[in-house]
């Protein structure tokens, strides 16, 4: 078989606001997320994690902690994606490990599928949890922390936001059609998701030669698939994920994808992360 997918775990929950998401490559990989690749015919190579990192409180960077990790986890998973010999699957950690692979892949549009757009900066979330603010620091939003922005860049030209609903007066969504981001709202997922991913792959096709995708399992309805680190009540179906990859990933101009959030914490025992494993496999396959 040619190799298809070059694994890189980062595990790491730096830009996370509790512990728990540093576990997830381990806990995919033992959930059997490779086997399963390999037993729908896809060649895999695992090249192992990233250095990884633990989240502690971070008292001298209160609203961007751990800024210093998050940077160093992105850039080695930059220099890990860039030298792939398959196409890089990055198994997070928290989402700031996407700056890494959108670093790896320069003038690449980006669709971020999530359960909202992560454009919070330092200065509007308190919580200083940078995972919350991962598009704002590829965006370069003002207040925005330096040194994390420097990771990787992007244009809004370049971006797609799918799969959350805001309300209208949320300051997220304001910037989304502020910045005049590309926007598939669940509710249109809902209706009909391989249409809403068509519409997703080609805003992003026509906006590079080629594209990444961010999946972030918080845009998951958490009572249905309790995989996440933040429990959303609403969010899609596994089923509406499995079909929204099927259609990104069949574009020839598809080059890489990360899957973040995964807390094995909060998965019950007697449902486990085959569920969530088998839809990955099923969406990638």
């Amino acid at each position: 078989m040619v190799l298809r997918w070059s694994v890189i775990g980062a595990p790491s929950s730096a830009g996370a606001h509790t512990p728990g998401v540093e576990r997830a490559p381990a806990a995919l990989r033992a959930a059997g997320l490779l086997a399963g690749l390999n037993d729908r015919g896809v060649a895999v190579q695992d090249l192992g994690d990233v250095e990884g990192f633990r989240w502690r409180p971070d008292l001298s960077r209160p609203n961007a902690q751990n800024a210093t990790a998050v940077v160093r986890v992105a850039t080695d998973v930059a220099r890990a994606a860039a030298t792939a010999p398959g196409m890089p699957l990055i198994l997070g950690g928290d989402c700031t490990v996407t700056l890494g692979l959108v670093a790896a892949t320069p003038g690449a549009a980006l669709i971020y599928i999530d359960g909202g757009p992560d454009l919070y900066t330092p200065e509007t979330r308190p919580h200083g949890n940078l995972d919350a603010m991962g598009l704002s620091h590829l965006l370069g939003l003002p207040g925005c922390d330096p040194t994390v922005a420097s990771v990787a860049s992007i244009t809004p030209q370049r971006v797609v936001t799918y799969g959350f609903d805001l309300p209208p007066g949320d300051p997220e969504r304001d910037l989304v059609e502020r910045l005049r981001l590309g926007y598939v709202p669940a509710g249109e997922v809902h209706t009909g998701p391989a249409k809403a991913a068509a519409r997703a792959r080609f805003a992003a096709e026509a906006a590079a030669t080629h594209f990444v995708v961010h999946f972030d399992v918080d845009v998951l309805a958490f009572a249905q698939a309790p995989f996440a680190d933040v429990p959303e009540p609403q969010g899609l179906t596994l089923q509406e994920v499995v079909e929204t990859l099927s259609v990104l990933v069949a574009s020839p101009q598809f080059a890489g994808m990360t899957v973040t959030e995964v807390n094995p914490d909060h998965v019950p025992e007697e449902v486990g992360l085959a569920p969530l494993v088998d839809a990955i496999v099923a969406g990638l396959t």
